[in-house]
């Protein structure tokens, strides 16, 4: 009757996927560069615009959040839509990096998303410490 629950279901045999399109192996950029780029990015994007976002949102009577996108997922979901908003942001621009520079060998395409992130997540850091400190 539940001898079901028990069957095994088939294993994949992964050595038969393919996983080259994650791979840096073959083309003209490699893991550091890679590491480094997206370390900047994370720190000042994923970090220093989160945290000092959060910090002006739920911490300061006198600023709200001026981006029209972030402040409904806040309204609407509290911190976790903010944080999907951002992560959705994050793992889009690795993909654009991964696929279209990776994939085309594309050193502008490789690089922009990670450098476009860090600049906009430094920036708006800045601008958050000054409205916190002002």
């Amino acid at each position: 009757m539940g001898d079901y629950l028990y069957r095994q279901r088939p294993c994949l045999n992964m050595a038969t996927a393919q996983a080259d399109w994650y791979t840096l192996e073959g083309t003209s950029f490699d893991e550091v560069s890679f590491s480094r780029v997206w370390l900047l990015a994370l720190a000042t994007y994923g970090v220093g615009d989160v945290v000092t976002t959060i910090a002006i949102v739920y911490f300061s009577d006198l600023h709200t959040e001026a981006n029209p996108v972030i402040r409904q997922a806040i309204m609407a979901f509290g911190g976790g839509g903010f944080l999907g908003l951002k992560l959705l942001v994050i793992y889009t621009c690795i993909g654009v990096s991964l696929w279209a520079g990776v994939g085309d060998d594309d050193r502008l395409m490789f690089y922009a998303p990670p450098l476009l992130l860090a600049l906009v997540g430094a920036y708006m850091t800045l601008h958050n410490l000054g409205l916190l400190f002002a």
